[in-house]
């Protein structure tokens, strides 16, 4: 029986010391069954501590759903000045208006996967304040917010209680408690900008007063139009990116414009300097007023992978080692003995040739083992790649122009791709967010075409089957048709090697998987039904993965021409 973790390394010593006490103290078969023991607990340390690592990812753990509070930039401040020149001592009022805050903007983008990299707060940048001698304040430069392809994006309205204040009610939530003389001179404060020692005789001017009515005037402008905005709340699926079109008639050098995303915060309008109060009757106005605030909201944020097919499996199923299958060990997925080796959905690419030939069947890699062996390959193989390299770079002048090659080399033979998401282990009320659940579901929606990987190792592979459509089906009515193969992965003895009861028990427990997706696993269509495709393939030893790429490249040929 397997001994508890150490929970700090100074145990962990503690538990090693002992071992090699006990060692020569007891006899070799204590010896071996200690060091079997050590061994044990320290490969159980080393996932437990590989898990914990996969789940932060150095600080930028996997997130498919945020909640983030956005401020737009607050204007800049009028300016109170007056021109001062040689022999004109009282010269006109000349201060500057203020510059308007940063609007902030949300951008899609391919490079990004995730949305830990998001602030969950985020301001724009304010105006420049006005300055003496006419000089308006600068306008803020916007603020993007980048996020991955496949974000939808909502506002959340009034009475949700994840929802921060807005600019209106924040100011509202600082004046609660002042009696009505503290309250006005707040919000004076929070508007006007006074020259020095004129705060008390502009008040009480007539000037000053017509002017501040005209300000509450536009104010209630613009929390009216604040209001209207709620009713039509931000609802952007932003599952493509944008690019601005410059007309044809436009004049030459007319420079091309970067779409900078969707508009969500707008910025504050700049102050007006004192010059805007010049009027027959006010010929020397003491006052401007400040910026106002930019607008604030709080916004949800949920990611759904873009990818054409979507794998869905129960854990330790072969999904990892099949997608590394499909793409010649390029994707970066975790393959282990344990279960959720896959915490975070994975993408890869598909790139197929005309002939059907696709990239990861000529990468040179066949038989894909675990990652800690795969590791440890490498190693060994890197020492001594050096020599390989150099020969490599002598022949490679010598290839013959046909000969199909990866990397850049295959982009001339390259007449179709497709993408294939790997996503974590489905488990029983997985709908009712047991395990990781909404996570891995959520990643599920947009897939073009789902593809159900079986252990057919297992007892009873169509029960898992069962499971998986249920799960399906409970999580969003419907979602189950889309699935369009499944795939009888671990399938090694149906190539007749071996023990021939154990091929003969393989072949038989195809034959009733075949049955009973004929029988249960009907998809009903618009034009009539369809029956799901049964492939047998073995990832771990690429086998039968060319019929699988060709059957992958058909469903996203018709998901992608047939009208949504």
């Amino acid at each position: 029986m397997l001994r508890p973790l150490c929970r700090s390394v100074s145990a962990q010593k503690k538990l090693c010391y002992s071992s090699i006490a006990a060692r020569q103290e007891t006899p070799h078969a204590a010896v071996t069954n200690a060091q079997e023991d050590e061994d044990s607990l320290q490969d159980q340390y080393r996932r437990r501590r590989k898990t914990e690592w996969k789940r932060r990812q150095g600080g930028q753990a996997f997130l498919d759903h945020l909640i983030i509070n956005i401020r737009g930039g607050n204007g800049g401040d009028g300016c109170v000045a007056f021109h001062r020149e040689k022999w004109k001592p009282m010269g006109p009022p000349s201060g500057g208006s203020g510059g308007r805050g940063g609007d902030v903007y949300i951008l899609p983008t391919p490079n990004l996967t995730t949305l830990s990299s998001i602030p969950k707060r985020t301001r724009g940048a304010a105006g420049g304040n006005g300055q003496g001698t006419w000089q308006n304040g600068k306008n803020a430069s916007p603020t993007i917010i980048k996020v991955p392809l496949g974000t939808v994006l909502r506002e959340l309205l009034p009475g949700d209680p994840r929802r921060a204040k807005d600019e209106w009610e924040a100011e509202e939530e600082g004046l609660e408690g002042l009696g009505p003389e503290d309250r006005r001179a707040k919000l004076r404060d929070d508007r006007w900008v006074h020259y020095p020692r004129y705060a008390d005789d502009n008040i009480n001017r007539d000037v000053f007063k017509q002017a501040e009515a005209s300000l509450h005037r536009e104010e209630r402008a613009r929390r009216w139009a604040r209001k209207q905005r709620l009713l039509k709340p931000i609802d952007i699926d932003m599952d493509k990116t944008e690019e601005v079109v410059v007309s044809d008639d436009a004049p030459l050098g007319m420079g091309r414009q970067e779409w900078l995303g969707h508009l969500v915060a707008r910025g504050g309008s700049g102050g007006l300097g004192n010059p805007h109060f010049l009027s027959p009757i006010n010929r020397s106005p003491k006052f401007a007023t400040r910026g106002h605030e930019g607008e604030r909201m709080t916004l949800s944020l949920e990611l759904k992978i873009l990818a054409d097919i979507g794998l869905v499996g129960m854990p330790n199923a072969g999904k990892s080692t099949l997608l590394r299958a499909l793409t010649g060990g390029r994707a970066k997925t975790e393959v282990a003995s344990y279960a959720f080796t896959t915490l975070n959905p994975i993408v890869g690419v598909i790139r197929v040739a005309e002939d059907g030939t696709f990239e990861g069947e000529l990468q040179g890699e066949h038989v894909f083992e675990e990652t800690a062996i795969e590791e440890e390959r490498l190693r060994q193989r890197e020492l001594s790649e050096v020599e390989e390299q150099n020969q490599l770079l002598r022949s490679e002048d010598t290839l013959p122009d046909e000969e199909q090659l990866t990397g850049h080399h295959f982009d001339i033979h390259e007449t179709f791709r497709f993408t294939v998401a790997d996503n974590p282990g489905l488990i029983s009320r997985a709908s009712e967010n047991v395990g990781l659940g909404h996570s891995f579901l959520r990643s599920m929606e947009r897939s073009l075409a789902l593809a159900y990987v079986i252990d057919l190792s297992r007892p009873d592979p169509w029960d898992e089957l069962r499971d998986l459509k249920d799960e399906l089906e409970k999580y969003q009515p419907g979602m189950s048709d889309k699935a369009r193969v499944v795939i009888a992965n671990k399938a090694d003895l149906l190539g007749g090697d071996g023990d021939q009861e154990a091929v003969a028990e393989a072949r038989e427990k195809l034959r009733r998987l075949e049955e009973y997706v004929k029988t249960e696993m009907v998809v009903k269509t618009a034009d009539g039904e369809r029956i799901l495709d049964v492939i047998p393939a073995s990832a771990k030893l690429s086998q039968n993965m060319k019929k699988l790429v060709g059957l992958m490249q058909k469903y996203v040929e018709q998901a992608r021409t047939t009208p949504i």
